[in-house]
C-alpha cells in the first residue's frame, strides 16, 4: 500500500512533466497534445484512486479489529465479574454457615476451632481464586490483543513489501 501511495506522490512530478510535454506537443498540433495529456492525467488519477481505495480498505480492517477486540474485552470482563461475584457469594455462604454453627457451640474450644477452620479455608480459597483470576485475566488479554496483533502483522507485511 505504501508503494501505491508512493507511486501516487511520485506521479506529481510526472504530471508537471506531462504539462510541459503538452505545451511542446501543442506546437506540433493541439489535438495530439491534448490526447496525450488526457491519457497521462487519467493514468495518474487511476493510480491515485486505486491507492486511496486500498488505504480505505486497510483502515476499515483496522477499525473492525478494534471493534472485535472491544467485544472480546467486554465479554471477558463480564465473565470475570461473574466469577468474582460467584466466589464472593460462596465465601458469604460459608461464613454464614460458620456463624450458624457458632450459635450452637458447646464450648469455647469448639468456637475457636470453627473460627480457625473458617480462616484457613478462606485464605486457601483467596489464594486459589486469585490464581484463577490472574490466569483468566492473562488469557483475556491475549484474546483481546489477537485481532490487533493480526492487523499489525498485516501492516508490517504490506509496508515491508512496499519498501
Amino acid at each position: 500500500m505504501a508503494k501505491k501511495i508512493g507511486e501516487t506522490v511520485a506521479a506529481a512530478p510526472e504530471a508537471l512533466q506531462t504539462i510541459e510535454t503538452t505545451s511542446e506537443a501543442t506546437a506540433a498540433g493541439p489535438e495530439a497534445g491534448l490526447e496525450q495529456t488526457q491519457a497521462k492525467v487519467k493514468a495518474n488519477m487511476d493510480k491515485a484512486i486505486k491507492a486511496t481505495e486500498e488505504l480505505v480498505a486497510f483502515s476499515q480492517g483496522n477499525l473492525e479489529a478494534f471493534l472485535r477486540a472491544g467485544q472480546i474485552w467486554a465479554a471477558g470482563v463480564q465473565d470475570l465479574s461473574k466469577a468474582v461475584a460467584a466466589t464472593a457469594q460462596a465465601q458469604l455462604d460459608e461464613t454464614l454457615a460458620t456463624v450458624k454453627a457458632l450459635a450452637g457451640v458447646k464450648s469455647f474450644k469448639e468456637a475457636v476451632e470453627l473460627q480457625t477452620t473458617l480462616a484457613r479455608t478462606s485464605v486457601e480459597k483467596v489464594v486459589t481464586e486469585a490464581g484463577k483470576l490472574t490466569d483468566a485475566s492473562l488469557k483475556l488479554t491475549e484474546q483481546t490483543l489477537a485481532p490487533l496483533t493480526a492487523r499489525v502483522s498485516l501492516a508490517v507485511e504490506k509496508f515491508s513489501h512496499a519498501a
